[in-house]
């Protein structure tokens, strides 16, 4: 049984521990053609790994890499020097990862292959992907979908920033190393 399929044009309010398995766990790692992941805060997350050892998040990004599915991250800052000692570790993240820098990203989305997509209040951490123990772990809530017109509203979102849509009248460009002259 598909867990993502029996998803299909339906819509679920998440929370907590939930976001982590519903969409670290069993989404992402599902992707066959792209992923897009936002967020405003980024850490070194630590996940399981076919529920047996927990891996860096990193390393679920690589090996869908190494599959050859595209990964796309949107992040408000740059993160943490743990974060950069695991990046390190896996080559692929800075050959195919492609990363862009936006000071004033706030909203947190994942979309998997534009058929999965989830929109919510958690940032790409332990603390608020619902990784961390329920005593360390932030109140988070969100909603997954496969409702198509619904994914395709969160993918255009995420789209519009990547394509720099906003860029040329964001008064934070001196902040933006990443800042798209639109054409």
């Amino acid at each position: 049984m598909n867990k993502l399929s029996d998803r299909l044009n339906t819509v679920e309010f998440i929370t907590n521990r939930q976001i982590y398995e519903k969409v670290i766990c069993e989404a992402i790692p599902s992707a066959s053609s792209f992923v897009w992941l936002a967020t405003s805060d980024l850490k070194d997350l630590y996940v399981e790994k076919r529920r047996k050892k927990m891996v860096p998040f990193l390393e679920i990004i690589a090996d869908l890499l190494k599959k050859g599915v595209k990964v796309r991250l949107i992040h408000a800052k740059q993160p943490g020097p743990a974060f950069r000692t695991d990046f390190d570790r896996y080559p692929e993240l800075s050959e195919g990862l492609e990363r862009l820098l936006c000071p004033r990203i706030h909203f947190k989305t994942v979309v998997v292959d534009g058929t999965f997509a989830y929109s919510g209040s958690a940032n790409l951490t332990g603390a608020g992907m619902g990784a961390k123990s329920d005593n360390r772990r932030n109140f988070e809530a969100g909603l997954i979908t496969s409702a198509k017109p619904l994914v395709d509203q969160i993918a255009n979102q995420f789209d519009e920033l990547w394509m720099g849509k906003f860029c040329r009248t964001c008064q934070r460009k001196q902040f933006c190393k990443d800042f798209r002259e639109m054409i």
